[in-house]
């Protein structure tokens, strides 16, 4: 299973994140904003807080409250403040939504291909901030890489149960040992009991197969998921079985958007347009019998013009239509 080439993978974990629980996202805002201004400040004062150095300029003198409004709510910023002279992070107070935007990219990009020095060193002058020294990036880097792995390894008990569950796929380009190699980045996500999406888990594998899968899911359940009703993913055999044998119970229902390139790949291109209107017109329905009685008549549409679309529409049609079996409510969350 592969991601459309045009897909930004960084953009996508950052929606993911950006449709998160807030205090995740709220979190990890406050864990990176705090760490780049205390850095700031190590670099004006010429030296890092509470070490001696004959290259100290200035000290540190307490803090001061400032509040920084962003998506995920309103953070309370304890901003540094120096003996003499100041430091006021204009980076970011000054600049406010594009900073916030800037910052949420960064924390994705590091979430989803690692925090490394060299990295670190390429996106902290994406915000405007220049002048930090290498040990500074790199004790940045640090305090992120165990952030991060403390958030990939928690318990998700106290979240769930997390009815729907999505599961998906990135293929990316790693550095190892001196070449460049393909790698895939496993990624689930699911709906918790205040309705907010939650990245549950994330690994990186060398292959995408059904033993990457079935650990990545046991590793997810071990942490606490439960109560699943419906899993959503492409019909990647190995995934599908990993689904089956962790979540007991759940549904799978079959990824629209993989389906859609499916069922693409097969249909003349002249053809397309016309059968994907179709094919959406069946999920913008009022009801489930009215999903079915669509689904139907889509079927009869197609027999007679294009035949091998129709039996390949009408063999997936319990992968599809898994969702109409919960409340029109919250099908947007399947």
């Amino acid at each position: 299973m592969t991601v459309n080439p045009s897909i930004d993978p960084a953009r996508l974990i950052e929606e993911q994140l950006s449709q998160a629980s807030p205090d995740l996202l709220r979190e990890l805002l406050t864990l990176f904003i705090i760490t780049l201004m205390s850095a700031e400040a190590d670099a004006v004062c010429g030296a890092a807080y509470g070490t001696q150095s004959p290259d100290r300029t200035n000290r540190r003198n307490g803090y001061r409250v400032r509040e920084f409004d962003t998506r995920a709510g309103t953070l309370d910023l304890a901003l540094p403040k120096l003996r003499s002279g100041t430091c006021f992070p204009e980076w970011l107070l000054e600049r406010r939504k594009r900073a916030e935007r800037a910052l949420t990219s960064v924390i994705a990009t590091c979430y989803l291909l690692g925090v490394s020095t060299r990295r670190m060193d390429r996106l902290v002058p994406s915000l405007g901030i220049t002048g930090l020294s290498k040990s500074q990036v790199s004790e940045m880097a640090k305090d992120l890489d165990e952030h991060v792995e403390q958030f990939r390894t928690r318990r998700i008990d106290d979240a769930g149960p997390f009815t729907f569950v999505a599961a998906d796929a990135l293929v990316l380009k790693v550095r190892e040992g001196g070449r460049v190699v393909g790698v895939h980045a496993l990624v689930a996500t699911g709906v918790n009991v205040d309705g907010h999406r939650e990245i549950l888990g994330l690994q990186v594998t060398t292959s995408e197969d059904g033993a990457g899968w079935l650990g990545f899911f046991r590793d997810v359940v071990a942490r606490g998921l439960a109560g699943v009703k419906l899993v959503t993913s492409d019909a990647h055999a190995g995934l599908v079985a990993a689904i089956g044998a962790t979540c007991e119970g759940a549904a799978w229902q079959r990824c629209r958007t993989h389906y859609s390139a499916n069922l693409m790949s097969i249909t003349p291109k002249s053809s397309w347009p016309w059968v994907k209107t179709m094919l959406h017109s069946i999920y913008d329905q009022p009801d489930a019998e009215a999903v079915h009685a669509q689904f139907d008549r889509v079927i009869t549409a197609l027999e007679t013009k294009l035949p091998d679309v129709a039996d390949h529409l009408e063999g997936a049609r319990a992968d599809i239509l898994a969702f109409t079996a919960f409340p029109k409510e919250i099908w947007r969350q399947t």
